[in-house]
């Protein structure tokens, strides 16, 4: 025998259990929201008064038991026209959830729609309240991680930095507008990374990379378009950054590695030694197919793009790969060491294990134990 249905009158909803499913009836309702609270008071409403507390116009059709569709509020109109506009006024609906205001902004990046004109004045007034405790980071976060995976990232970015979003949730982005560049840029350190994500393929994690990889440029800036040690500070604050957005630990350690490194890639020179090139498939290790994708897109949302020079790296790569676990190989012990140059434990030790690994790497030895014996007996001066 079913249990009877279980009620919730304050929300008007019920709950009823039938054969393999458990099935939610819902009132038509109103409700209002405390400034500071998702929490709402709900008092029974019409239909047309229920559809007002949408979000959209385009998620307020009814449908009846004859399957006839009903569209009081013009849903059907604003689908065909690709427009986002809020059922009632935009300030009241973003702020009963302000949540709703990235909606706005990630259904546009995932739909191509455009925002009706009174949206965006609405978020500016109401940016602060994105945040917690009305709404929490997880809420932001996965909203924000949406945008960022769509087939319009740079569209959702430019959005959310019109809207004043941007500041609220990502001030480190923020914080790029208006650094200029010289050189190889003619935009900005914020336009130039927004053209950066879009010119990547639909990663999230290599997405998020583009987007915080010159994020260091603004703290150091010498004011003659030099920034010394950028990727080393951006990719500290994007580690910050996205753990307060609750990202998972391995999703940040590869994007901060992503930018750690970018700069690697995008520095190629023909002249670079095998060595050099071996040396960056091993610093790079399992982030360097993702590191090859974001120096290409670097390079594209640059003024002076020469993805020809990434096409040569790409192929010195792949003739290096093949024999790189050899090279990289433990050849030789501390132990074996201490024998041959007849020393004692100590930081000497690790010093001469390191240059012999460098040598190995730059084919100055064969990648072979007694190779390697043979070289540190022969050059005592190691």
């Amino acid at each position: 025998m079913a249990p009877p249905p279980v009620t919730f009158e304050r929300f008007g909803t019920a709950q009823v259990t039938l054969p393999g499913r458990l099935v939610e009836f819902v009132t038509a309702r109103a409700e209002s929201y405390a400034p500071d609270s998702r929490k709402p008071d709900v008092r029974p409403a019409s239909l047309v008064e229920d559809l007002r507390r949408r979000d959209f116009t385009i998620n307020a059709l009814l449908m009846d038991l004859d399957g006839k569709i009903e569209d009081p509020l013009g849903a059907r109109r604003d689908l065909e026209a690709k427009v986002l506009r809020t059922p009632a006024d935009p300030l009241g609906t973003f702020a009963d959830d302000p949540l709703r205001m990235l909606r706005a902004v990630r259904f546009a990046a995932e739909l191509g729609f455009s925002l009706d004109p009174t949206l965006v004045p609405a978020m500016r007034e109401l940016k602060a309240r994105l945040a917690p405790p009305v709404i929490s980071i997880e809420r932001i976060s996965d909203e924000l991680r949406k945008i960022l995976a769509s087939p319009r990232p740079k569209l959702g970015l430019d959005l959310l930095d019109e809207a004043g979003l941007l500041e609220v949730i990502l001030p480190e982005i923020a914080a790029c507008k208006g650094v200029p560049q010289t050189g190889y840029h003619t935009h900005d350190v914020f336009g130039h990374s927004l053209l950066t994500v879009e010119a990547t393929p639909p990663d999230l994690v290599l997405r998020v990379a583009a987007l915080f990889h010159d994020v260091g440029k603004p703290r150091t800036a010498k004011g003659d378009g030099t920034f010394l040690g950028h990727e080393e500070v951006g990719a500290d604050i994007a580690r910050r950054a996205l753990e307060r957005l609750r990202f998972a630990q391995r999703e940040i350690d590869v994007i901060v590695g992503l930018i750690r490194l970018h700069l690697r890639a995008v520095f190629y020179k023909s002249e670079w030694s095998d060595g050099a090139v071996r040396r960056l498939a091993r610093d790079a290790g399992p982030l360097l197919d993702r590191l090859m994708l974001l120096a290409r897109a670097d390079i594209a949302a640059s003024a002076y793009p020469e993805p020809e020079k990434l096409d040569e790296l790409q192929a010195r790569l792949d003739l290096v790969q093949a024999e790189l676990p050899s090279r990289l190989a433990p050849l030789i012990t501390g132990e074996e060491i201490m024998r041959v140059r007849g020393i004692g434990p100590g930081p000497e030790v690790g010093r001469i294990k390191q240059k012999l690994e460098e040598l190995v790497i730059d084919g100055e030895i064969l990648p072979q134990t007694q190779a390697v014996i043979d070289y540190l007996s022969e050059h005592q001066d190691l």
